[in-house]
């Protein structure tokens, strides 16, 4: 009971340093600019900094980044109800009766045999929650779309050709999403020598998800892909600076690549 008093008493200090900093009389400026439009990005940014620190396995950085993403949370529900819309008792109340209520085989009579009747039980009771039983929610493009609105483009993309391939809506063998890969290319470069933006970007998505079938054909993870490419990058850059005596703009082109294959080369040996 004293370690939940303690817990109790920490977020209710959170809640009153947030209200505090938004006081129009003495509060930040900056937190006092921001609306819920404004910090989208930033719950975001805190969502995936809370994955990165616990692939780290670093304790600290873990509890460092779920506080901030609890902070996007403390504020999203201050300014809310600064207008009267909700308040963080009416958010946590929300949840817990949400669990309660997809969770009748904890909090009611209900029997389950595996956790495949509990995702089940769980997708059932959510529909219904949702109103999702009506004939425009079954209908197979809004359970698409909304996955395009709810989850990061290249989660979505891949959700979205999975869910279609099970139907049937699928190449009957990998040539054919080669062959779709190649016209997709060819489109991108007719777009970007003769059309407008809003068609370059067009066909810049349709290469995109191309190239997620491609992925999808052979069990690959687009999202991990782009990630491990992005930290390669990063790694030869780092090792780039650690030769040099000046900063990397100062070099040419030609010597940028040397310095880039070099530490390419060293990677490899280190098995990166």
């Amino acid at each position: 009971m004293e370690k939940q008093e303690e817990t109790l008493g920490a977020l209710q200090e959170l809640i009153e340093v947030v209200a505090k900093l938004r006081e129009p009389d003495g509060g930040c400026p900056w937190d006092l600019a921001q609306t819920a439009e404004t910090l989208t990005p930033f719950v975001i940014e805190e969502a995936y900094e809370v994955v990165d620190a616990i692939k780290s396995g670093d304790k600290g950085a873990i509890a460092e980044e779920l506080g901030d993403l609890l902070l996007q949370v403390v504020l999203q529900a201050q300014i809310a109800s600064e207008s009267g819309q909700f308040s963080l008792k009416e958010i946590a109340q929300g949840i817990s009766q949400k669990l309660i209520r997809r969770h009748p085989h904890v909090f009611g009579d209900v029997s389950v045999a595996s956790v495949d009747e509990v995702r089940q039980n769980w997708e059932q009771i959510k529909a219904a929650e949702k109103g999702d039983a009506s004939p425009e929610a079954q209908k197979f493009s809004a359970k698409l779309a909304r996955y395009g609105r709810t989850l990061p483009p290249l989660t979505a993309a891949m959700k979205i050709s999975q869910k279609a391939a099970a139907i049937g809506f699928e190449w009957e063998n990998i040539q054919g999403v080669w062959d779709k890969f190649h016209e997709e290319l060819g489109e991108l470069q007719q777009a970007l020598a003769e059309e407008t933006p809003e068609r370059q970007e067009a066909e810049l998505g349709d290469l995109l998800f191309a190239v997620i079938q491609l992925a999808r054909w052979h069990n690959l993870d687009p999202s991990t892909a782009l990630q491990g490419t992005n930290q390669r990058f990063v790694q030869r850059l780092e090792k780039m600076e650690a030769v040099v005596d000046r900063p990397l703009s100062d070099y040419s082109l030609n010597e940028l690549e040397t310095l880039w294959q070099q530490a390419k080369a060293q990677l490899a040996k280190e098995g990166s």
